[in-house]
């Protein structure tokens, strides 16, 4: 008789025994800290049973070339209440929840989020400035890597999204700028321009300037989107230009603009800058939503929603929302 396997560990029991994991890594963890971790595992089976499992997992990697001490220290470094430390934690949760494998995988999206040279969480947004004068604005949940070489300047988006405005090179000999995507490579000519990781394909979006396009698996292919221009490209090919409206590019000035969008495609949206999980029910994912919104406060446009449509706002906890018939 095959004995069935354990339940799953519930995510908010997972997350806060990694919490407790990073906690107990800092140099000024105290007995009274201590104290207070043994009584949470002693509080139900299932804090012990997570606390054995990332034992487990700390165990299989001991030796094995890995990030896990590396996220694990970086998390423990963060100041304990920013948003950095929040986003850190639950990117170790997903991936201890997933099994150890997962920790030699530098390309799993939440880790590599937390290893990246520059990343934000969802919700946030974040401007860098290049040593080279670049201006870069990081989107929700986008994470980046940046090289700065004598002969290249180089970023490279392995998720989400950017704004970039290039500046001139001040070097004795100019080097070129190229942003590499899953996708393709992007080479701008002295210009101003938001590129998008999705999950099927790359977009780029030009506001000023002009950017070159080549697919990643047809090299010999080039595409030239000029101002006012955005389009979808693969690592095979590139679709054809089609015009830029501001709506497109409204995020950059933390704002969401729908003009009768589909209220599944807009939720899609919203969902992208809201921790947890927001979903339409299919009832009503035909409805129409226009308007002007803000990014930063997801529950103000939840909020509009059901004061214009005949909707109703479902919260079956803070982190997971469903929007439904009224």
């Amino acid at each position: 008789m095959n004995t069935p396997p354990p339940p799953a560990i519930a995510p908010d029991i997972a997350h806060a025994a990694v919490e407790w994991l990073v906690t107990l890594q800092g140099d000024d963890v105290d007995d009274d800290t201590r104290a207070a971790w043994r009584r949470w595992l002693a509080r139900h089976p299932d804090h012990a049973r997570a606390w054995a499992h990332i034992e487990a997992v700390n165990t299989r990697l001991r030796g094995v070339a890995s990030p896990l001490a590396t996220a694990v220290a970086r998390a423990a470094l963060t100041p304990p209440r920013s948003a950095g430390r929040r986003h850190a934690i639950r990117a170790l949760a997903t991936l201890f929840a997933g099994g150890g494998a997962a920790w030699m995988l530098r390309d799993h999206a939440p880790l590599q989020g937390w290893l990246a040279d520059a990343h934000t969480g969802v919700g946030e947004r974040r401007d860098l400035t290049l040593a080279d004068g670049t201006q870069v604005r990081l989107n929700t949940d986008t994470a980046i890597d940046i090289h700065l070489t004598a002969t290249e300047r180089r970023i490279t988006l392995r998720r989400g999204e950017i704004f970039i405005v290039t500046a001139r090179d001040r070097a004795t000999v100019p080097r070129p700028f190229v942003v590499a995507t899953r996708d393709g490579t992007l080479q701008p000519l002295g210009t101003r321009f938001a590129v998008r990781q999705m999950d099927e394909a790359g977009w780029i979006s030009v506001v000023e300037g002009a950017v070159a396009v080549r697919p990643r698996a047809n090299a010999g292919f080039t595409r030239v989107v000029a101002a006012g221009q955005q389009l979808r490209f693969t690592a095979n090919d590139i679709d054809a230009p089609r015009p830029l409206a501001d709506a497109d590019t409204a995020w950059i000035d933390g704002m969401l603009v729908a003009a009768d969008m589909r209220l599944a495609d807009f939720l899609a949206e919203v969902d992208r800058y809201r921790p947890g999980h927001l979903r339409c029910d299919p009832a009503v994912a035909a409805l129409r939503v226009s308007g002007t919104f803000p990014l930063a406060d997801t529950d103000r446009i939840l909020d509009a929603l059901r004061t214009a449509l005949p909707v109703r706002i479902h919260f079956v906890t803070r982190f997971w929302t469903t929007v439904l018939p009224a």
